[in-house]
């Protein structure tokens, strides 16, 4: 068991609270240290009646047990009044249990006016008015919690009970709206159905079966949905007797009754009823715009096919098998594509390297010593060769891009992907899965190099409102996603992405206007325009190789990560990392709200042990190291000298083939001097970056210095002046 669970400092409010339900959660949450406030209008269980003993009752037995709570009076419909008393005594609201509620039980016949209005007053309407009037106050603290209570009578009816269920049904229409509309406030709303003894069950409920549905049985679930560490939010929930179960939405398959450019009618609909009206691989959508997305499915097929009159179910189940089956092995047409310092550089501010952190200023300027593309930038050039109409022209696939969504994704180095260069990509269709709910596709993608390869790319991709065709459901192909382990992560790391976040990492090339165009994103179901998945990515990689490999790239290996949850441009990504091994597990948040955007993630390092294995012996493959340790030698002699003249530490870092193969430090300021191979001890006066064979033209007086700087050859940092020190040392110590 984790610790307890605590309310300190938050303020409740709690409807309905003085007894049964109300009560439980009232005495529950003062015993975990919140501020209540105990409302109840007093009148008994048909609304009839008013008085303060029922609140006072509470207030007073929360009092008595050292907790603070304050009563009120007022009507749920006076929901201004409600919540102004949680401002008056504790200066805030945090959390709302609307539970307050009557019944007037009639067949339907039987139910008069006053009998519907006053149920939907109380229940649905009084939800509303309490609400609405915190709403405004959850907002601007950036914190909320609500519960909202419906009934089994709601979700599945009842007989005598239809302005009820009527009621109850409307209220969790209510709430996942306001799940939806809160979250980017860290507002959560969550309903439940509960089964309980109560002052509105107690006529209804046999005597032994009344005793056993405990409040104190709902009480628990309710406290967990309302605190701050619960993620949970638009769920609905069943509890009673110690049960507890989570509802949703199921529905068929379903079938197209009608044909392009034909009249739909009865006879067609009474054909596929049989279709129509089948549970087996049902699908599960989780909002509106998986719903309208099944429309959109449904344009598209028929324009496309005519409509589909189906008399035999299994037959055109195995036909959609064997035509997704058949996309298997499909390749893309083969694409390449070069590009420069400038690409990476621009894909690095994208994912949010920045001046601002020193260390990453080998990934936005090209004059560094140690310039160095993003192991992530593998994924851009990967995904150019899934743009245009590559995805739409997989045979078997009807594939609307509209629809489709990036579920997971993974990338494997084989070398350090060089600063500028261009590669050839292959992408081939590796398997197809049916989830019911839609299709995943696992397209994987190599690049190489020439001959050589560079990378791999597995982007998994699902397609909204595809599946059911009775496809298999898991790959071996698959990379699959990993866990993160049990315990508090080993280190954490944030970013906050700027409000033009996205509008900057488009740039490296996905033009989606999901990313840019608020009307775009709106008909997506976003209030505004998205951060991409892939931006939050390469985030989240940036962040792993600052923290567990010194921002060294040749340390990367690969990556895993599942896509959760959309990020809104300027939210704060927080990056939480565990360390097993060389392999680093992580998750993605989203500081504001606690949403988890990448689960089940983690990258995969090279051990150090292995790189050094892998760095070639200078002696035998760059002239370089002759002329250093040349140098070397001759210095002993005259080092003291030297130093007197110069004073000042010199870095050189040699590449060849555009990768750095060597460093080493000249030091002509502490004591002698000293040439030795490796990175300088402590801080270089002047760094200096030029190619073996430059180097070599150089120290043979067959290249002009300043020349090389100019023409980009030659590149230095620090104190470039110093550098001119160095004609000296190359002149009178350097030749062989």
């Amino acid at each position: 068991m984790g610790s307890l669970l605590r309310f300190d400092g938050r303020v409740v409010l709690v409807t309905g609270a003085g007894g049964g339900l109300g009560r439980a959660y009232a005495l529950a949450f003062a015993e975990r240290g919140a501020l209540v406030i105990v409302n109840d209008l007093g009148g008994d269980f048909k609304g009839v009646g008013k008085g303060s003993l029922a609140a006072d009752k509470v207030v007073e037995e929360i009092r008595r047990n050292g907790g603070k709570a304050v009563a009120n009076y007022d009507s749920v419909e006076a929901g201004e009044k409600v919540v102004k008393t949680a401002l008056d005594a504790f200066g805030r609201i945090d959390v709302v249990v609307n539970n307050a509620g009557i019944l007037r039980d009639r067949s339907f016949s039987r139910i008069s006016d006053e009998d519907w209005d006053i149920i939907q007053r109380v229940h649905l309407r009084g939800s509303f008015q309490v609400t609405r009037a915190a709403w405004d106050h959850m907002k601007k603290q950036n914190y909320g919690r609500i519960i909202m209570t419906s009934s089994a009578s709601g979700i599945y009816g009842n007989f005598g009970q239809a302005n009820y269920s009527a009621a109850k049904l409307g209220i969790l229409g209510l709430a996942n709206t306001l799940a939806i509309e809160g979250r980017k406030n860290n507002i959560h709303c969550n309903t439940i159905a509960p089964n309980a003894g109560s002052r509105m069950t107690q006529t209804v409920l046999p005597e032994d079966i009344f005793e056993a549905l405990k409040p104190e049985y709902v009480a628990p679930l309710v406290l967990w949905l309302c605190h701050e560490s619960c993620e949970e939010n638009g769920g609905l929930f069943e509890v009673g007797a110690g049960w507890i179960g989570k509802l949703r939405w199921e529905r068929t398959l379903g079938a197209i009754a009608r044909q392009r450019n034909q009249p739909m009618t009865p006879e067609a609909v009474k054909a596929n009823w049989k279709k129509i009206c089948d549970f087996s691989n049902a699908s599960k959508p989780q909002n509106i715009q998986e719903s309208v997305a099944s429309m959109i499915k449904v344009l598209h097929k028929i324009d496309a096919e005519g409509g589909i009159t189906t008399n035999h179910t299994s037959h055109e189940t195995s036909t959609a098998t064997s035509e997704f089956t058949g996309a298997i092995g499909h390749k893309l047409p083969s694409f390449s594509s070069a590009y420069t310092e400038l690409e990476t550089i621009m894909y690095a501010l994208g994912v949010g390297a920045s001046v601002k952190d020193p260390k990453d200023l080998k990934f936005v300027y090209e004059g560094s010593s140690d310039f160095s593309c993003l192991p992530t930038f593998g994924v851009i050039i990967a995904q150019k060769s899934m743009m245009g109409e590559g995805l739409t022209e997989i045979p078997g696939l009807s594939i609307s891009l509209a629809k489709v969504l990036h579920g997971e994704q993974y990338l494997e180095l084989y070398k350090p992907l060089p600063r500028s260069g261009k590669l050839r990509c292959e992408a081939v269709v590796a398997d197809v899965l049916d989830k019911g709910s839609g299709v995943v596709i696992l397209m994987d993608v190599y690049s190489y190099s020439g001959k050589e390869l560079i990378c791999y790319n597995q982007f998994s991709l699902f397609l909204v409102g595809s599946g059911g065709f009775g496809g298999k459901r898991t790959s071996e192909k698959l990379k699959v996603a990993v866990a993160i382990p049990n315990r508090p992560p080993d280190a954490v790391l944030r970013d906050t992405t700027s409000l033009n976040q996205a509008a900057l990492y488009r740039l490296s090339g996905d033009w989606n206007p999901l990313h840019i165009d608020p009307n775009f994103a709106s008909l997506a179901g976003f209030e505004k325009p998205i951060l991409h998945g892939l931006c939050t990515f390469g985030f989240s990689a940036r962040h792993v190789l600052r923290q567990f490999a010194d921002n060294d790239v040749s340390r990367f290996k690969a990556i895993k990560s599942r896509f959760a949850k959309p990020v809104y441009p300027g939210q704060t990504l927080q990056t939480e990392m565990w360390k097993e091994g060389n392999r680093i597990h992580f998750q993605t948040k989203v500081q504001e709200t606690g949403d988890i955007v990448i689960s089940n993630a983690y990258v995969d390092l090279v051990p150090t042990s292995d790189i050094s294995a892998k760095t070639p012996s200078e002696s035998g493959e760059l002239q370089s190291t002759l002329v250093f340790e040349e140098i070397g030698r001759r210095l002993k002699d005259v080092g003291h000298e030297v130093v007197k003249k110069v004073n000042a530490v010199f870095e050189w870092h040699i590449t060849k083939g555009g990768d750095i193969a060597a460093k080493w430090t000249i030091d002509l300021k502490n004591e002698c001097g000293k040439v030795y191979k490796g990175p300088a001890k402590g801080s270089a006066d002047t760094t200096i970056i030029i190619s073996d064979d430059d180097f070599m033209e150089v120290v043979l007086g067959k290249l002009d210095p300043q020349k090389a700087f100019f023409s980009g050859r030659l590149k230095a940092r620090g104190n470039i002046m110093l550098s001119q020190k160095l004609q000296m040392i190359l002149k009178d110590y350097s030749k062989l």
